[in-house]
């Protein structure tokens, strides 16, 4: 009889964490890939700005694929609109953020090679927004985070 094999699952974290306007789902985590890549899908309600600061992380790319509606991403101060069917590569070291202009629903899939980044980053912010009671998240516990898996907070910028 042969051994018994573990077998691939399909969307091994499949949870969808609610960060208030936007909703983050893992559809495979560096756990369920050797480390090689963790992929998940972020959706964005109309009309919303990321409430996190802009961020860089050095030790992997994002890759961004537009599924629906269109996101604003803002890589070392160049906007670029991604809408269905575009692809937008971050590279290592970028600052980088995103929002959502429009006023619909927008969705896309994002990659991280390899797959460094995963659920427990999400959870974590979620901990961070639930502590605000409904107010503005703490910047700084903010960073903290961010600063623990990985992403490196970007210095304000100033309002032009």
């Amino acid at each position: 009889m042969a051994a018994l094999m573990s077998q691939p699952s399909i969307n091994p974290a499949d949870e969808a964490i609610s960060l208030g306007p936007i909703a983050v789902r893992f559809l495979l985590t560096g756990a369920s890939s050797g480390g090689s890549v963790a992929a998940f899908e972020v959706t964005v309600a109309g009309s919303e700005r990321l409430q996190a600061p802009a961020h860089s992380h050095d030790h992997y790319e994002e890759t961004i694929y537009g599924l629906h509606g269109r996101l604003t991403w803002t890589v070392n101060g160049t906007a670029i609109e991604v809408g269905p069917g575009q692809a937008l590569c971050i590279p290592r070291g970028a600052v980088h953020r995103f929002d959502n202009y429009g006023s619909i629903e927008a969705k896309a899939l994002c990659v991280i090679t390899p797959g460094v980044l995963g659920p427990e980053y999400f959870r974590d912010m979620l901990d961070v927004m639930k502590a605000s009671a409904g107010g503005s998240p703490d910047r700084a516990k903010m960073a903290e985070v961010m600063r623990r898996h990985g992403l490196t907070p970007a210095p304000p910028q100033p309002h032009a």
